[in-house]
């Protein structure tokens, strides 16, 4: 398909800008989470755990990727906002047809050269399915849900039902963006932080 934009020149983006959200026992539940399920499967020996001791660490690892998940989704969400109100400034890219869903779609299936080498230099190798389901949850929680909110159902498998919601999401498209049309560099926020210490370190003062 071809753009709805010319093609004299790329447009840049604010900046996606990932804050830290795993908190201190977070990797250490997911390690035992992922262990749990192997140990489920049959793929590990229990050992001395009982069948409802597997089930809770697993359990206990799924809802940590829920809200680790949450966070991400977050600085997606706020990105997406970011570049919609960038449009607005643009008034030959206004009636393009680019909506929620473009920036969505963009982000995720046409990801950038430069992003995804960043995201891979981070061990980020699965992104995609990182980034839809982290904005499927944030398309139905306004904020981390309690763990007694949601049923151990739901915990054990969010990720079949944020995949679902994350195709639902994308039902209603907007215009599509082509991967000429649009930049945006990625930085962790600390990585951030420190580059515009440097550059208002560099700035006289009149």
């Amino acid at each position: 398909m071809d753009s709805v934009l010319d093609r004299q020149r790329t447009r840049t983006l604010p900046p996606l800008i990932l804050h830290p959200f795993a908190d201190a026992s977070g990797p250490s539940k997911l390690v035992e989470s992922s262990r749990a399920s192997l140990m489920l499967q049959g793929l590990l020996p229990t050992g001395d755990l009982t069948a409802e001791q597997i089930e809770t660490r697993l359990l206990e690892g799924r809802y940590c990727e829920i809200r680790m998940l949450f966070y991400v989704g977050k600085d997606l969400v706020r990105w997406v906002e970011q570049c919609l109100e960038a449009l607005e400034r643009h008034p030959e890219l206004t009636g393009k047809g680019f909506n929620f869903q473009s920036f969505v779609a963009y982000l995720i299936m046409k990801t950038p050269a430069a992003v995804q080498a960043k995201l891979r230099k981070w061990g980020v190798a699965d992104y995609r399915s990182i980034f839809s389901r982290a904005i499927a949850l944030n398309s139905v929680f306004a904020s981390v849900p309690d763990r007694r909110t949601l049923s151990d159902d739901f915990v054990r498998n969010y990720y079949r039902y944020t995949d679902n919601l994350f195709k639902m999401l994308l039902e209603s498209p907007g215009a599509e963006i082509d991967a000429a049309d649009f930049d945006f560099e990625l930085y962790a926020s600390g990585e951030y932080s420190r580059m515009l210490e440097r550059e208002w370190g560099g700035e006289s003062v009149e």
